[in-house]
């Protein structure tokens, strides 16, 4: 056995001792959490058709640049699971026995074949929460909840940002971009906390903008929900009367439920993946320790719809925190474990 074989592939990490436990404190806590609002426990398939993996995006999108393709010996191009949102929707889409709405919690590894960063290995833990069938922006106004008591329990002040996506495209509609290339606008709206204007506006123009619509473009999205109602307010765009809409009723449940003082309305806010379609959110630390979101999600309405393509609606929302991020910032804190019922 040569020694290179005996070495991790780039990318994964074992964990032991110390770093067992407090990984185990994390998935508890959280399990916890989920059951606690009424979600049950799925377990999918990490191995996935590719083709269904890549159904919902275009061939330049990243993502697919990063999935791990694999075969078997039947020749079947297969693939490895990028997160549990797609497989989740699979399962609802070939199980028409399942009693409507359904919620579900899982917590297991996905896998992107992407530059290895800290914080940001190859092979990492999602944990997970999704409904579907349940329309309303309640449900949403339930995961911000669970978002703020799942980080909480684990000593982690946050700030929950968010946006909508329908309000996104009614923004870039109105700047008069061309249909096809909106996804594409999207993309680089996703990356504008990496970029400077000049890089910015340069991706913008990759994209085939003129500076009358990047203009437009950046000064929409640098302005507050107040500021964005009263300028369409009157607009008869569909997107931009949803998107409004939905944040106006989000809003409301956000007071009521006393969540103010954890969320951030930020319209520039995209997640790149293609089949969000309402409410989006990320999840930072608030002391600003962590660069990069902790957890994140959003609504998809058309995915599991488009899977079983029988002419009826399967509204779906959900959200993720990163097990391995914060599994960083509690061996940061230093925290003992050395008590804990695992």
């Amino acid at each position: 056995m040569k020694n290179e074989e005996l070495k991790n592939v780039r990318g994964s990490i074992d964990f032991g001792g110390k770093d067992a436990i407090i990984r185990s404190f994390i998935s508890k806590t959280l399990q916890e959490t989920f059951e606690k609002y009424g979600y049950n426990p799925l377990e999918t398939s990490i191995l996935c058709y590719y083709d269904l993996l890549a159904l919902k995006y275009d061939e330049d999108n990243d993502i697919l640049k990063e999935i791990y393709k694999v075969t078997d010996q039947g020749k079947r191009n297969l693939a490895l699971r990028y997160d549990l949102t797609v497989p989740f929707a699979k399962y609802i889409a070939s199980n028409s026995n399942i009693k409507l709405p359904f919620k579900r919690y899982e917590i297991g590894k996905v896998f992107r074949d992407g530059p290895i960063q800290k914080l940001r290995a190859r092979e990492s833990v999602q944990c997970a929460v999704d409904s579907v069938r349940i329309e309303g922006q309640m449900i949403e106004a339930e995961l911000i909840s669970i978002f703020v008591e799942g980080y909480n329990k684990l000593g982690i002040d946050i700030i929950v940002k968010y946006n909508n996506r329908k309000l996104m495209n009614g923004i870039i509609e109105v700047c008069d971009v061309e249909k096809e290339k909106i996804s594409q606008v999207i993309t680089v709206i996703d990356k504008i906390e990496k970029l400077s204007k000049d890089e910015l506006i340069l991706e913008f123009k990759k994209q085939g903008l003129q500076e009358k619509q990047i203009e437009d473009i950046l000064k929409y999205l640098n302005m507050s929900l107040e500021e964005l109602y009263n300028i369409f307010a009157e607009n008869d765009n569909q997107n931009l009367k949803e998107g409004l809409a939905e944040l106006s009723e989000l809003n409301q449940y956000i007071k009521e439920l006393n969540l103010t003082k954890y969320v951030k309305f930020v319209s520039s806010l995209a997640r790149g993946q293609e089949y969000y379609t309402g409410t989006v959110f990320e999840v930072y630390t608030t002391d600003g320790s962590i660069k990069s979101s902790i957890g994140g999600g959003g609504r998809y309405d058309k995915i599991i719809g488009d899977f079983i393509n029988d002419g009826k609606k399967y509204p779906a929302v959900g959200i993720s925190f990163g097990l391995d991020v914060i599994f960083e910032i509690l061996k940061e804190k230093q925290m003992n474990f050395n008590n804990i019922d695992v």
